[in-house]
Order: C-alpha cells, then structure tokens, then sequence
C-alpha cells in the first residue's frame, strides 16, 4: 500500500514528459523602440522611453502568439519639451487620467513565410479599438530575431480631435513596433511555408 501511494506521489509531483512545453520568449530593450509619425506642417517624430512588451504561446504554432505591448504614454519623447507637453494633455494622450496605452492581440494570421497579421484591442486615452498591426519577422527558426511592425489609426477616433497651435496635422498615425527576441525557453515555434 504505502508502494502505491509512493508511486502515486511521484507521478503527481514530477513533471510528465507528455505536458507540452511551450516556446518562451524575452524582449530585450537594447536594439528594441517604439515609434511614431504623424504627417505634419512641422515634423511630429517621436519614441516612448518606457514600454514593456511580452510575447506568449500556448502552443509551438506561431498562430497561438499573443503579443501585449503596454506603454507609459508620459515618457513620449518627440526631442521637444513643448510637443511632448502638449502630446501629454488632455487633448492628446491625457496621461493624468490614462496613463497607459496598450495593444494585445486576439488573432494572429500568418500572410507569407515572414510577415503577420496581428489583431488586436488598441487601447488609448481610455478607447478601445479593434487595429492591425503588420509584423515582418526576421531570424525565424534560430530563436532569436527582430520583429518589426507598423500600425496606423485615425486619432479621432480616439477622442484626439484637437489640434497643435500653428501646426497642421494630419489625422492618421503611423506607429512602428521593432522589437528584439530572444527565445529562452521550449521547442522552436512551427510555421507554415
């Protein structure tokens, strides 16, 4: 008896070899950024200093992904004191009451060997909203590479409806994702050709 339940101990407390590890990957900062671009009279060019970014799997299937990208939206850096200000209030990023701007993906489509469709909920001055970020990947198969991506909205539809005193923006912005992988962990992630 004390045999069986032994046995029975064993098998509960170590590991099956038949539970499926899952592919683990880190960000890492250096090499990594956050960008963005608005069309304008007078160049509106700029990163945010501080974002995290995680990429998870339930699965070796690339499709099983799910990227969640949060960023501090008062670390917005445009290299001008007074754009970054003014990108910080209310009428733009309203970092006092939404301090955070945020994507995660609810769906990932693989359109060619490298390239992705990633949808998700983009989330901003406290707005929701479905968006497509278009991701190519590079150094597929080695466990480490880049992912790069843009994303573009229309500002107004996120209750950015105000304008910057003589300076004639456009309403869609442009936002680059370019992020640095390294696979740390599990099986290699399975793509399709």
């Amino acid at each position: 008896m004390r045999l069986s339940i032994l046995s029975l101990a064993a098998i509960v407390l170590l590991p099956l070899p038949s539970r499926a590890q899952v592919p683990v990957f880190k960000t890492t900062p250096e090499g990594s950024a956050i960008k963005f671009y608005v069309k304008a009279s007078v160049a509106l060019v700029g990163k945010f200093d501080k974002w995290d970014a995680n990429l998870t799997f339930s699965s070796s299937d690339v499709t099983t992904g799910v990227l969640d990208i949060k960023i501090a939206a008062a670390t917005v850096n445009t290299g001008s004191g007074v754009k970054d200000g003014k990108l910080k209030s209310k009428d733009f990023f309203n970092v006092e009451q939404d301090p955070t701007i945020e994507f995660r993906s609810t769906k990932v489509v693989q359109t060619s060997p490298d390239t992705f469709d990633i949808v998700g909920n983009f989330s901003i001055r406290g707005v929701s909203r479905p968006e497509t970020l278009k991701l190519t990947v590079t150094g597929k198969g080695t466990g480490a590479g880049f992912i790069k991506g843009v994303m573009a909205f229309d500002r107004k539809d996120y209750g950015m409806t105000s304008g910057i005193p003589f300076v004639k923006i456009a309403d869609r912005v442009e936002v680059d994702v370019d992020l640095k992988v390294q696979q740390v962990s599990g099986p290699r992630l399975v793509y399709k050709e």
